[in-house]
């Protein structure tokens, strides 16, 4: 497993399929901030860059799939692993702070579980902790600060503050 995060205006993310399940992986793309190319069985695939395909019966999808991988797009089809040139994680946002929890496909329910640890130990509130340090560290930056001495900085922040206590 390669754990990358990716920029959602670098890339063109597709999406195709039907009913709840693609309703889902539309809610997760919008949510990390992606708007997503809508897609029917036939469309025109290029440009893509990672197309996500889900709520559809296994023929459909194997076919979609191998033709985007035709086209040298990366491709997610839900439920079937086989299927998969990646796999999307169990996430959790705290605002820039992201947290993504995976088992490569084969255990999601413990991936699920650990987020959900996740989220009772790491509230809303660490949406503005990490604005804070944002902040800081774009400061120090701009001083000409070390990279070195900015991480020792952080951390001394949260040990003071006791966040992770």
């Amino acid at each position: 497993m390669l754990p990358i995060i990716l920029i959602p205006e670098s890339a063109k993310i597709g999406l195709a399929g039907e009913g709840e399940a693609l309703q889902r992986r539309h809610r997760l793309l919008v949510g990390a901030g992606v708007t997503p190319v809508p897609l029917g069985l036939d469309a025109d695939l290029s440009g893509l860059t990672i197309l996500f395909i889900a709520g559809l019966d296994p023929e459909r999808s194997v076919a979609l799939a191998a033709r985007a991988r035709r086209a040298g797009i990366l491709v997610n089809v839900e439920d079937i692993p086989s299927q998969c040139d990646f796999h999307v994680p169990a996430i959790l946002r705290r605002g820039d702070l992201l947290f993504s929890i995976s088992t490569r496909g084969r255990a999601p329910g413990l991936a699920r579980r650990v987020r959900e640890w996740l989220e009772q130990h790491f509230g809303p509130e660490w949406d503005a902790r990490s604005v804070e340090l944002g902040n800081a560290r774009e400061r120090w930056r701009g001083e000409g600060v070390p990279a070195d001495e900015i991480s020792g900085r952080t951390r001394k922040i949260i040990e003071e503050k006791g966040w992770l206590s």
